[in-house]
Parts: C-alpha cells; sequence; structure tokens
C-alpha cells in the first residue's frame, strides 16, 4: 500500500504543477485569442454548439466532447466574468483535468514497469500529447467561439474512438515488438483519419482564418509543454519518492 499512496502522490504532485505551468502559458498565449474572438461573435448570430471549457492538455485542448482549458464559454448560460475569475475557473478546471491526466499517465507506466527518469518521463508525456491532442486534433482542429462545428454526439464519438485507437496502436507499436502487430498497431493510428471527423454543414465564420490558425498552434504547443513537463515531472518525482522499490505491476503480480 506505500507504494500505491507513493504513486498515487507523485501523479497528483506532478499534475498540479504541470497544470499551474499551462495554466500560466494559456493566460497568455490563449486567452488572448479567445477573447479577440470573441469580439467577432458577438457582432454574429449564437451558434448552437457548446465551446464551453471543462479542462488540455493535454491540451490543452477544445471541446469535442472531451475536456480542455483554454476557458471559453459562449452559450447562453453562466460565464464566468473575464480578468481573475477567469483565470481562477481555468486554473481550477486545469488542476483537476491535469490531475486526472496525471494518475492516467503515471498508472499506465507502473504497469509497463514504472518511470525510471524524466527522459523516460518526457517520452511518456510525449506519448500522452500524441494520444489526447495531436491525434484528435487532426480531425477536430481546436476552436474558437463564434467558429461552426457539428453535432456534439458525433464529434464525441469520434474522438475517443480517435484517442482508444491511437493509444492501442502506440501499445503495440511501442511494447509488442513484431512486424505484424506493428503494422496493426500503424493501422489503427491511421484508421480514424480515414474515415474522417464530422464537420460541420458549413466553414462559413466571422473569425479570421489567420486567427483561428495561430489558436491552433498556440493551443497545440501548450498542450505539448503540458504532456512532456507532467511526464519529466514524474518521472523525477518518481524517482526521489519510490526509486528502485519496483512497480505497481510486480507488486500485483
Amino acid at each position: 500500500m506505500t507504494l500505491f499512496r507513493n504513486v498515487v502522490f507523485v501523479a497528483a504532485l506532478a499534475g498540479l504543477l504541470a497544470s499551474l505551468v499551462m495554466t500560466g502559458l494559456q493566460a497568455w498565449f490563449t486567452v488572448p485569442l479567445i477573447l479577440k474572438a470573441e469580439t467577432y461573435e458577438s457582432a454574429e448570430p449564437v451558434h448552437d454548439h457548446d465551446h464551453s471549457a471543462s479542462a488540455g492538455a493535454a491540451d490543452a485542448s477544445h471541446s469535442h466532447g472531451h475536456s480542455h482549458s483554454d476557458g471559453h464559454d459562449h452559450g447562453d448560460g453562466w460565464a464566468p466574468a473575464d480578468g481573475t475569475e477567469r483565470f481562477t475557473y481555468t486554473a481550477l478546471a486545469n488542476i483537476v483535468s491535469g490531475v486526472g491526466f496525471a494518475l492516467l499517465l503515471v498508472a499506465v507506466s507502473e504497469f509497463a514497469g514504472g518511470i525510471s527518469s524524466w527522459r523516460v518521463g518526457a517520452a511518456w508525456g510525449f506519448a500522452g500529447f500524441a494520444v489526447f491532442t495531436l491525434a484528435p486534433g487532426l480531425g477536430l482542429p481546436p476552436e474558437l467561439p463564434g467558429m461552426p462545428a457539428a453535432e456534439l454526439e458525433g464529434r464525441q464519438f469520434w474522438w475517443l474512438a480517435t484517442v482508444a485507437a491511437t493509444a492501442a496502436g502506440l501499445a503495440l507499436i511501442a511494447f509488442r515488438g513484431t512486424v505484424v502487430l506493428s503494422l496493426v498497431g500503424l493501422a489503427l493510428i491511421v484508421a480514424p483519419h480515414l474515415i474522417g471527423a464530422p464537420q460541420p454543414a458549413s466553414h462559413e465564420s466571422p473569425v479570421p482564418v489567420e486567427l483561428h490558425r495561430d489558436f491552433v498552434i498556440a493551443a497545440t504547443l501548450t498542450s505539448l509543454v503540458f504532456w512532456v513537463l507532467l511526464g519529466g515531472l514524474a518521472g523525477v518525482l518518481r524517482q526521489r519518492l519510490i526509486g528502485r522499490a519496483g512497480n505497481l505491476r510486480d507488486q500485483l503480480a
């Protein structure tokens, strides 16, 4: 139980620290772009799709049925006021989602033998970025307020399927080590993109293309920093708190 408790503590602390860094990056890079997009949206009728923020990453990402933390909500309901209130709610959402992602990352890595160093942790973090941000973002890039989107249920299903397929594909390539299984893994990674993500009937938007491009770049890079930092911190903290005491896989065997 001591090892289990230490693993949970490592994940929680790494998730907290990485989330705080991500919140600062978002406040500097992505939130100003969201506020600028809202000025274009206010001149247009409200679209009937959800951009409400709950947590990404990862990524640090966007509203395709998964959580993100860029902190924008342009529906008719309540939204935090700009400034300190908005920053606080964004930080809280980031911390909740960041700790959750950290628990998932550390748990999976423990059953693969544990994160032995910050370099190994950074590699695990990059894998998390690929699964939760990069792969889904190829079909459903981060959205700004005022942009059209397909039905939420379809986006949720495609996002979840893409995450699952990418994670399974990377696992087959990284841990199975045979040509056949590596090809199966590659096929799993590619399959969701061959099927294609749900798209809106029209891509017309009051938001300038350049603004959306800058937002996609900023949100993606912010998520990359979050995930790599999360993995690296998990590696450093695990070395200090657990060291060579084993891993959960061996303890539960």
